[in-house]
């Protein structure tokens, strides 16, 4: 699928537009239409924790998102070896709006439970 970035991820504020694609059921691979060489490995967050947070109404309404939106969630991984030493955004989700494919990042606030990079190791059952 294919989606506008409304607005931008950090740090890559150039990439307009991206597809998204699964890769199995914990990881995605987000991929910029107009650079071969930007792309992010993304993981769903709710497999591994309890993860809630709330869309501002900014974000929610230049992503067209109301009660009947089918949104998809999903955090930056920073891929390591061994994939223990992976690490997550929590604090950047990205949102997808599936019903008009538009997306954005969202910073979450400083003062969330939520860490910027998180091993994955801390979230995998012993």
């Amino acid at each position: 699928m294919k989606f506008d970035i409304c607005v931008p991820i950090l740090g890559f504020e150039n990439v307009k537009q991206v597809t998204l694609e699964k890769i199995d059921d914990v990881f995605m691979k987000m991929q910029s239409v107009d650079d071969k060489y930007i792309s992010f490995t993304l993981i769903n967050p709710f497999i591994l924790r309890e993860y809630d947070f709330e869309v501002p109404d900014s974000t929610q309404e230049l992503l067209g998102i109301d009660k009947d939106s089918n949104i998809i969630v999903q955090n930056i991984v920073l891929i390591q070896t061994p994939i223990e030493d992976s690490v997550i955004n929590f604090i950047g989700p990205m949102i997808f709006n599936t019903n008009n494919n538009k997306a954005a990042q969202v910073i979450l606030s400083e003062t969330t439970k939520y860490g910027v990079a998180e091993k994955i190791s801390t979230f995998l059952k012993k």
